[in-house]
């Protein structure tokens, strides 16, 4: 054993390795991109197949059919990714598995990354699949090492659920030394009753299977002493925390008998959770007829509490029972000590001192700009998008450009205001369509970028394609899956590619689609990036621009400049075009005068197109 500072997505990674997982699939989605991007940096990983998947779909399909032939596998995505995989997931879920499989999902209460507040235990609840929620960054670790185990034993997949202040925190994890996967006998029983849906009393049989392992999920996790029991004063305070929602007790004890909460640790009665699906029958039966008031921890949904109602009801037991379907927490944003203790001042009838801050889920976003970096090339995108747009005569106003998910979206902010919409991944090119056959007359306009293409754009062009649709596809193609942390994707360039990765090229698959024109621009060159999307734009019938230039941060890392910006004040004459124009974090005022940073700039040469005086210029390196 070794005990070592990891962050809890390193600690799933490295919980799978000490479990045998021989096959590690995913898509990038923050906040779980780590778990796959941590393996990836192992430099010996015999015996062990990491991949980023071109969606999470296809990522869990490889790792079911592995653990289908006896291997164990693992699968990671963030909550968004899991409504993707999902169908896939359910029709697995009933087959069930012979290899350990798990599901790793990243929930984000408080939305710090993006995208809905999904609670993904309500996919558990649907799939009949139990779900483990660790606590902390060591429990992240124990509870990966647990679910492939516990899959096995119960032959069905199992979800393990992170949020997002488990998964990005450290915490000195004491783990096993990584060992090979042992060598198990490949094989897959030819067994039409498990491994298809051909008829309604296969289904129905592996329904009940499922249904099944789920009450056998739940006798393993009480047989393994996996929760937390401990009665205090009979008739007293319970408390009924799971994952990390748990974490915070302790703490919020303390602030609150700072204020005079009076409760001692042998009143309170304590269930700490690591799971809300199996429910925890006995356990909370247990609760129920031991306390007289019950707090209930959750973040997000109150499935659980919703859970020990039914049970309070069911049993006749007369408990108070404290939660969000009374009002003390809210459905949304995360939870921490100082909203725990809120509610157990409220339970105890004590007033917050005015002095103390009071926890407000909405105040806790930060409020911060979100633009391109500088030298982004989506900037030159943007730009180009809105000048052809005026050129076709279009005011900014009545343009309708849909927008995709990642860095795509940031066209939607000031100076761009480009786009109007963002749905999920893929999206904007159906959107775009379902605009023109809802009757918008105006020049229509989808963007999207490269490995959103890939993961769910590929079919929307064919649809746009087949039915002969009048409009611009912009592929903002910059090598890379930028947004969730640079990684790799079927279109990033073969020498930045794992050897043997084969690169798939944009153009040659959009025409061998049958996509009437694609044009490839250059978006640093605004003149010629311009002059193609008012090509497209006039054309009828599908096209596509395809940007390409690297993202300025994979560049910049390896310290390519594309010129030497150079800013003569002599002739700027404060009109601040290139500000409000380009927006690029590079370009400043100061005291009267335009600045550059030259620690910033990379010489794109987008701002220079702005410039009418001169002002800038660049000078090729």
């Amino acid at each position: 054993m070794k005990k070592q500072i990891l962050t809890g997505n390193e600690a799933i990674a490295r919980g799978a390795l000490a479990a045998g997982a021989k096959v590690i699939t995913g898509y990038p989605g923050t906040p779980s991109s780590e778990v796959i991007g941590s393996l990836l940096k192992e430099k010996e990983l015999t015996g062990v197949k990491v991949e980023w998947s071109v969606n999470e779909k296809i990522a869990f399909e490889i790792a079911a059919a592995a653990a289908w032939t006896g291997q164990r596998a693992l699968c990671t995505m963030k909550m968004s990714g899991l409504n993707v995989a999902y169908d896939s997931l359910i029709s697995a879920a009933y087959s069930g598995c012979r290899g350990g499989l798990v599901i790793y999902v990243a929930d984000d209460p408080g939305v710090s990354t993006g995208m809905c507040e999904q609670d993904s235990r309500g996919f558990a609840l649907i799939s009949d699949m139990p779900m483990l929620e660790p606590a902390s960054v060591a429990q992240a670790y124990d509870l990966t090492v647990f679910a492939f185990r516990l899959s096995e034993a119960i032959g069905s997949p199992v979800f393990l659920r992170g949020v997002t202040n488990i998964a990005q925190s450290h915490a000195p994890v004491e783990m096993q030394e990584h060992e090979l996967p042992p060598e198990k006998p490949v094989s897959l029983p030819k067994d039409i009753a498990t491994y298809t849906k051909a008829g309604a009393i296969i289904c129905q049989n592996q329904h009940f299977a499922l249904l099944q392992s789920l009450d056998e999920a739940e006798v393993m996790l009480r047989k393994e002493k996996m929760d937390t029991l401990i009665l205090g004063k009979k008739r007293g305070l319970g408390i009924i925390g799971v994952g990390v929602a748990a974490s915070y007790i302790d703490e919020a004890i303390d602030l609150a008998r700072e204020q005079g909460f009076s409760q001692e640790d042998a009143d309170i009665s304590y269930l700490q959770l690591c799971h809300t699906l199996p429910y925890p029958t006995e356990e909370i039966s247990t609760m129920l007829g031991h306390c007289g008031r019950l707090l209930i921890l959750e973040e997000l949904e109150p499935h659980l509490e919703r859970r020990v109602y039914l049970q309070a009801y069911q049993e006749k037991q007369n408990v108070q029972i404290w939660g969000k379907e009374n009002g003390v927490f809210s459905r949304s944003g995360e939870y921490n000590a100082a909203l725990i203790t809120q509610a157990l001042l409220t339970m105890e009838g004590i007033s917050l001192p005015e002095d103390i801050e009071r926890p407000n889920p909405a105040r806790l976003c930060a409020a911060r700009p979100i633009t391109t970096c500088a030298g982004c090339p989506h900037r030159g995108t943007f730009l180009a998008i809105n000048k052809a747009l005026r050129k076709a005569g279009v005011k900014q106003s009545e343009a309708l450009v849909t927008g995709d998910i990642g860095c795509t979206i940031l066209g939607m902010n000031a100076p761009f205001n480009t786009l109007w919409t963002e749905l999920s991944m893929g999206a904007s090119i159906g959107l775009a369509q379902g605009f023109i056959y809802a009757g918008i007359k105006t020049p229509m306009v989808a963007t999207i970028g490269d490995s959103t293409f890939f993961h769910a754009g590929l079919p929307a062009l064919v649809n746009v394609v087949q039915h002969n649709i009048n409009m611009t596809v912009v592929i903002m193609d910059n090598g890379w899956t930028a947004m969730t942390g640079m990684q790799t994707n079927p279109g990033t360039d073969e020498a930045h590619q794992a050897a043997g990765k084969k690169q798939i090229d944009i153009e040659l698959l959009c025409r061998g689609m049958g996509v009437e024109q694609v044009l490839v621009a250059d978006p640093y060159d605004l003149p010629q990036a311009t002059e193609a999307m008012s090509a497209a734009i006039a054309h009828f019938g599908p096209s596509v621009v395809l940007m390409r230039r690297e993202c300025a941060i994979q560049s910049g890392r390896r310290k390519i400049s594309y010129g030497d910006l150079v800013l003569d004040n002599e002739k700027c004459t404060l009109c601040k075009a290139c500000i409000n124009q380009c927006g690029c974090p590079a370009l400043s005022l100061e005291g009267g005068a335009l600045v550059l940073d030259k620690n910033q700039c990379n010489g794109c040469g987008v701002c220079k197109s702005i410039c009418k005086f001169g002002a800038l210029s660049l000078n090729a390196e």
